[in-house]
């Protein structure tokens, strides 16, 4: 739960200190510039609120790591849901119409968080998890997604440490494998989900699975 705070604020924050010129720039995410990660991220605040107050009454079906499914096809911002948020980013117009509501409906989501039971039972995407599995599978989306806010942002604020690392141990359980000692945090993440190519050098380290591991 702390973790997902953490990593919440943290990316948050980022966006929040990009200056507006720079909300044109390219992204990590492909087809998506700056501008278009942060109006995904206003969507995925919804989900986390929607999914909170959304209660089961049932076993749970999935885990932190069941909680995504793997593909190995990276996006290419191509199809429909994708190519959508380039339109709705646009339609707010000035940067500061985008932060303003990511940063209202992104507190709100917060503060769900923190004041959600771990041990209730949340339904989402046809599956049952308790919130804390939930909230934790969701470490890693931003943790990656405050990568790919980044990506072409040279001057800033990198995730923290911890949450890079849990991220990297839940990517690392949904591969069923480790990656190498040699690996940042970061570059597991990044060589991992395919938002980077591994060198040849790290190639020979990589462990024995189908790279990427696309989460959806």
């Amino acid at each position: 739960m702390d973790l997902f705070s953490r990593s919440w604020t943290a990316l948050l924050t980022a966006v929040a200190d990009v200056p507006d010129e720079d909300f044109e720039r390219p992204s990590g995410c492909a087809g998506w510039s700056v501008r278009d990660l942060a109006c995904h991220l206003v969507i995925d605040a919804q989900d986390v609120l929607i999914t909170l107050v959304t209660p089961a009454d049932t076993e749970p079906t999935a885990d932190a790591v069941t909680y995504w499914e793997v593909g190995h096809t990276p996006p290419t911002g191509d199809d429909p849901l994708s190519a959508l948020i380039p339109r709705l980013a646009a339609a707010y117009g000035e940067p500061r119409w985008l932060k303003f509501h990511l940063d209202d409906v992104g507190s709100a989501a917060g503060r769900a968080a923190v004041l959600a039971d771990p041990d209730t039972r949340v339904s989402t995407q046809d599956k049952v998890l308790t919130a804390g599995d939930y909230l934790s599978a969701y470490v890693i989306e931003w943790t990656l997604h405050h990568l790919d806010l980044i990506a072409h942002l040279p001057d800033a604020a990198d995730p923290p440490a911890d949450t890079l690392a849990a991220a990297r141990d839940l990517l690392e359980k949904i591969a069923g494998t480790a990656f190498p000692a040699s690996f940042s945090d970061t570059d597991a993440l990044l060589v991992g989900t395919g938002r980077r190519a591994p060198t040849d050098a790290e190639k020979v380290a990589l462990p024995a699975v189908t790279l990427p591991l696309v989460l959806g």
